[in-house]
């Protein structure tokens, strides 16, 4: 797996197929899987034949041929035609990250394919009133994937509430919730997304997920700093489409009112969702964007399909010779970084297998079973290991979170000794971290001494060059020597 955290979802599962529900260790229900859907379909592959790693990526690589599907699907409600269709949905499947997410073991994919289908139905919904209501139930299902679905969901209620009628003087809202199955739309979508909702806050203190509180905090002032990251991971990804995909957008509002209205979900997404995070980001915490930027991985197919509708009038223009090269333009690049990608995604299993999996098959045969781990990765150590762990994070721990409150750069060091405190009160036999994130307490700590660390070459992945186990003042399990 090229990620830890493609071990969680993987221990989630476990614990869900053994009937333990979602709990991370112990029996304990735990409001930390972002992803509960995904889990859900993880779980299977501990019950079908087979490796469940095979199967998550059995199921990764389905979702990803879905969303390219559904990209071609979402082109066609909004008027694009064959051939336009056909570059947006060659781009979608083409795109590097989209390719590396469907091998990653996570969630992405799934979610780009609900988001893309919830959006083709109402989209079909939204020009024909009397069909039967599913896209906001779809869409309520892709909440379950990520929670930031649930942004979208508001916004296809919005899309569908407000409506533009061409008629003299000019454009005029014409307030639509008296239209059929909206009402309807909106209560099976509560019916879908409430019972997690009451489980996290039943499981927890929230009803959003405990990694809303590990990974943000709100202020009423947007982040420009993560506005400019966003458009730094789009465009790395998709640099010209990025580009058209604002003419994309004009064209939609241009739409409005007429024949050719389509609404303006597909442009609201990826703006809501930039002002939504950038109202999230923590000063001085890193951006919530995820690895490598995955939350926004889904967007892509939805900037290429904007990114062609923008420039399909353009190329109506070009005569076949010029179309041909400019198509070619667009695609050579793209297959290009698809290449290049590979060696990408091999770095990034090779990082993980370098430092998580190599320190859990370390311990494999010399750790007790009742030593407690204090551990800042909490993935693969738990999947492979019988141990208890406290997670550092506190994504599986969230007592810890007020411990590590104002951890950032302006407070480097006493967040620590509050982190050392907490620890004196659990008791951990062994800490694993990587050393640079905790260089306080690896530094010098009295009862802190480095038992054995693992080196990450050409790391890109991990929170840094090496991770380092150590024994610590509670040490009570020692290890044991392997079996020869």
């Amino acid at each position: 797996m090229p990620l830890d955290d493609s071990w969680i979802h993987l221990q989630f599962a476990r614990n869900l197929a053994a009937g333990e529900g979602l709990s991370f260790q112990d029996g304990r229900l735990m409001p930390a899987a972002t992803a509960p859907l995904w889990t859900a379909l993880l779980s299977l592959g501990f019950l079908l034949p087979g490796a469940a790693l095979a199967w998550a990526k059995i199921s990764g690589v389905a979702c990803f041929l879905g969303t390219v599907y559904a990209t071609d699907r979402l082109a066609a409600e909004l008027g694009l035609e064959a051939p336009a269709r056909r570059l947006a949905t060659v781009l979608t499947a083409a795109t590097h990250w989209l390719v590396w997410s469907a091998l990653s073991g996570m969630e992405v994919t799934l979610f780009a394919f609900l988001s893309l289908w919830g959006m083709v139905l109402h989209l079909r919904e939204r020009r024909e009133p009397g069909r039967l209501p599913m896209s906001l139930a779809v869409l309520a299902v892709a909440t379950l994937a990520r929670p930031e679905g649930s942004l979208l969901l508001l916004l296809a209620v919005a899309d569908r509430c407000v409506r533009f009628d061409s008629a003299p003087p000019g454009l005029r809202l014409a307030p639509s919730l008296r239209r059929p199955g909206l009402l309807t739309g909106i209560a099976a979508a509560a019916i879908v997304v409430l019972p997690t909702w009451i489980f996290y806050r039943l499981a927890g203190d929230s009803f959003l997920p405990t990694t809303y509180a590990v990974k943000t905090s709100a202020d009423l002032v947007p982040s420009g700093a993560y506005l400019r990251i966003v458009l730094d991971i789009l465009f790395r990804s998709q640099p010209i489409m990025s580009l058209a995909a604002g003419a994309g957008i004009v064209r939609l509002v241009a739409n409005l009112g007429g024949r050719r209205d389509r609404g303006l979900l597909p442009a609201l997404w990826p703006v809501g969702l930039a002002l939504a995070y950038s109202l999230l980001a923590s000063p001085g915490a890193p951006p919530p964007v995820g690895n490598f930027g995955r939350y926004w991985f889904p967007i892509l197919p939805v900037i290429v399909i904007l990114g062609v509708l923008g420039l399909e009038e353009a190329g109506r223009r070009l005569g076949r010779p010029l179309r041909a090269l400019a198509i070619t333009a667009l695609i050579v690049p793209q297959l290009w970084g698809l290449g290049t990608g590979y060696g990408h995604y091999l770095k990034t299993l090779s990082n993980v297998e370098d430092s998580d999996v190599a320190a859990a098959r370390w311990l494999s045969d010399r750790l007790p079973p009742d030593a407690l781990l204090a551990v800042q990765d909490i993935g693969a150590l738990k999947y492979h290991l019988p141990n208890h762990v406290i997670d550092l994070a506190g994504i599986v721990t969230p007592e810890i979170l007020p411990v590590l409150r104002g951890s950032g750069p302006r407070d480097p060091i006493y967040w620590e000794q509050r982190l050392v405190g907490f620890l004196g009160q659990r008791k951990p036999d062994y800490l694993i971290v990587f050393p640079r994130s905790y260089p306080r307490i690896t530094g010098g700590t009295p009862g802190f001494e480095k038992i054995q660390s693992f080196e990450v070459e050409d790391n890109v992945t991990m929170a840094g060059d090496e991770l380092a186990i150590f024994s610590t003042p509670w040490t009570r399990h020692r290890l044991r020597e392997p079996p020869r």
